[in-house]
């Protein structure tokens, strides 16, 4: 691991966080304010997602310069127009004519069933957010995107667990460095490496988890497919050297990681979505970026469970 082992890790990426701590909402912006090379994939039946269109090869627009990860549901997006003023008044974006229009792709995640659920990501949290970036190690936990994150939504949003948001980065030799942010919000289960349930659905009686799997086989199960609400969304960020379709295909890799560390993933209830940022140093294969982003980012969600605590009366995955 690098020192810093987190998505900061990466030269010339920036990661700043606002949070409401009484409404349990909030934003993480990722700066890359000279340009990055960006590219998306969306696999959950609930994206709520901005500027995603213009990550794909054949569009115009080759880098982004800067990331938006929000709770607030379809409300959230709204922040990111403050991380373009933050932006713009800094002299980034891309050149069109006598402007220049900073791209911002943004992407939310539902936290309105834990806290205030008028309490929603605005503007001013994501420019608040631009203001707190730095390059240092990324917070993780109950901050930022990670603020109203739970896991485990089979039995109810009362019944799941709080998690938050966490990072991860590995060095591969050669100044190679692959790092992720990720928020997580699941309808299933958080597990690690040992495929133990770490952040989940709790049983209606008694302790432990419920396993998501098992509620599904259950008769209650058909009751749990009709709730709503959930998400995983992050970035994986690289110093490779990557075109857009490469970044492309990094975010496309990247969500094996998700499937290894979330039970089930990718549901109708989930919007996950994966960016992908290359900023354009070092000289790497594809294949060795995208097989890495996954284990970056299953890193990253297991930390994200580990470092989160108890908030709006879910007890945090570090406490169980």
């Amino acid at each position: 691991m690098t020192p810093n082992s987190t998505l900061t890790a990466i030269p010339g990426i920036q990661v700043g966080h606002a949070t409401d701590p009484v409404g349990l909402t909030g934003c993480t912006v990722v700066l890359c304010e000279k340009g990055a090379v960006a590219g998306v994939d969306q696999r959950g039946g609930a994206p709520g997602t901005r500027e995603t269109d213009l990550l794909r090869p054949l569009h115009l627009v080759q880098q982004v310069h800067a990331v938006l990860l929000a709770g607030g549901s379809a409300f959230g997006l709204a922040a990111a127009d403050g991380v373009m003023r933050y932006l713009e008044e800094r002299g980034a974006g891309f050149k069109a004519g006598s402007a220049r229009v900073p791209i911002v792709p943004a992407a939310i995640l539902f936290d309105l069933a834990i806290g205030d659920p008028k309490a929603r990501p605005d503007a001013a949290m994501g420019y608040a957010a631009c203001q707190a970036a730095t390059a240092g190690p990324v917070v993780e936990g109950n901050v930022g995107a990670g603020t109203g994150c739970s896991a485990g939504k089979a039995l109810g949003a009362s019944r799941a667990t709080k998690t938050g948001i966490g990072s991860a980065a590995v060095e591969l030799g050669g100044g190679l460095i692959v790092a992720a942010l990720v928020a997580v919000n699941p309808f299933g289960d958080v597990v690690d490496e040992r495929g133990q349930i770490i952040a989940g659905a709790r049983p209606l009686r008694g302790a432990g988890y419920a396993d998501t799997l098992a509620v599904l086989r259950s008769p209650i199960g058909r009751v749990a497919l009709r709730v709503a609400g959930a998400t995983v969304i992050g970035v994986v960020a690289t110093n490779a050297r990557l075109d857009k379709e490469q970044a492309n295909k990094a975010a496309q890799m990247a969500h094996d990681g998700l499937g290894r560390a979330i039970r089930p993933a990718h549901t109708m209830f989930d919007g996950d979505t994966l960016f992908a940022l290359a900023t354009g140093r070092v000289r790497a294969s594809v294949t060795l970026v995208g097989a890495f982003a996954a284990e970056v980012v299953a890193q990253a969600i297991v930390r994200a469970a580990r470092s989160a605590a108890s908030a709006g009366g879910l007890p945090g995955g570090a406490e169980r």
